[in-house]
């Protein structure tokens, strides 16, 4: 074979994997759970695991349009501490309020850094790692350090909730995920974002409002993420900064880039990330069922996301 067809060949299957190789693994990990773990095929397991994965999606959604731009948002995980440190302070004048001020404190802080990155020219990572050291810190300072447990009935509802069946978090994520489909998919906005990822020098001279669509990715970012802190802290049923969102920036990129939107930007997969997110739950579940420790998880997590991006960088090299 020539160096020219291997080259192809190459191609070819990095493509491929980057299209289709996080539908294969789903398809084969539901495979794998179905014949070796127990109690895999019940209607609770799979509750279980959508309600777990509600939270990463909501969070996920953000992060790939962030990446989307080329850009990336670290601070995600610190947005959702705060989200949980505010919810105690304002629950008392009622649920609405409490979840209105959350997330109105997770937009601010997303556009924060939309304005770090488009306006003052902070390099994304530089500028959303501030936030996510300060965000958290300032998520401490509200609470007082400690765990505040919760017992308003309405405000629990949405992490234990259910419409017609469905959990409220999980339909939540769903509509959520739909919508960030027509956004990408059939607005002005996502049309922009995916020139400004994939060229933004050209759409400056093309006269497209680059920073005012980068701010507007990283503001919607940080408002899921507030959203994702309202509905995690829901579910634990108590408002913990010191744990809410530990890591999540890890899961939410580990999505994306798995479900085949590369960090080179100028491409956003919203199914794929909704696959990436399943993925990583079942990975996840799988381990612990088998009783394998979470550590274990963590770092197969770090191999996939290496994977991903190696196959991404096969297929952009060529």
């Amino acid at each position: 074979m020539t160096d020219t067809a291997k080259t192809v060949d190459r191609t070819k299957v990095a493509r491929w994997l980057q299209e289709y190789g996080v539908y294969v693994a789903v398809v084969a990990l539901v495979l794998f759970n179905i014949a070796f773990t127990a109690n895999f095929l019940t209607v609770g397991n799979f509750r279980t695991q959508l309600i777990q994965a509600a939270p990463v999606l909501v969070v996920a959604l953000g992060m790939a349009l962030v990446i989307g731009t080329e850009g990336v948002d670290l601070s995600v995980g610190a947005v959702m501490a705060l989200s949980a440190a505010i919810i105690p302070l304002y629950l008392g004048a009622g649920t609405l309020p409490a979840v209105a001020i959350a997330l109105v404190a997770g937009l601010a802080a997303g556009t924060l850094n939309g304005v770090l990155v488009a306006r003052i020219g902070i390099q994304p990572i530089v500028a959303t790692l501030a936030l996510l050291v300060g965000g958290r810190g300032l998520a401490l300072v509200l609470a007082d350090g400690q765990l505040v447990q919760l017992h308003d009935p309405d405000f629990l509802a949405l992490g234990t909730g259910e419409v017609l069946g469905i959990p409220v978090s999980v339909l939540i994520a769903a509509v959520l995920a739909v919508l960030m489909a027509a956004l990408v998919g059939k607005t002005t906005f996502g049309r922009r974002l995916v020139a400004i990822g994939g060229n933004r020098r050209a759409s400056v001279l093309a006269g497209l409002p680059v920073n005012r669509v980068l701010v507007g990715v990283y503001a919607i970012c940080g408002l899921l993420a507030a959203l994702a802190g309202v509905l995690s802290t829901a579910r634990l049923g108590a408002g913990d900064p010191a744990d809410a969102g530990l890591l999540m920036e890890l899961s939410a990129i580990t999505a994306v880039v798995v479900g085949g939107t590369p960090l080179t930007g100028g491409r956003v997969r919203i199914l794929g990330t909704v696959m990436g997110v399943l993925l990583m739950q079942l990975v996840r579940a799988t381990l612990i069922k088998h009783n394998l420790p979470d550590s274990t998880a963590q770092m197969i997590q770090a191999a996939i996301i290496v994977g991903a991006v190696y196959v991404a960088r096969e297929r952009s090299s060529r």
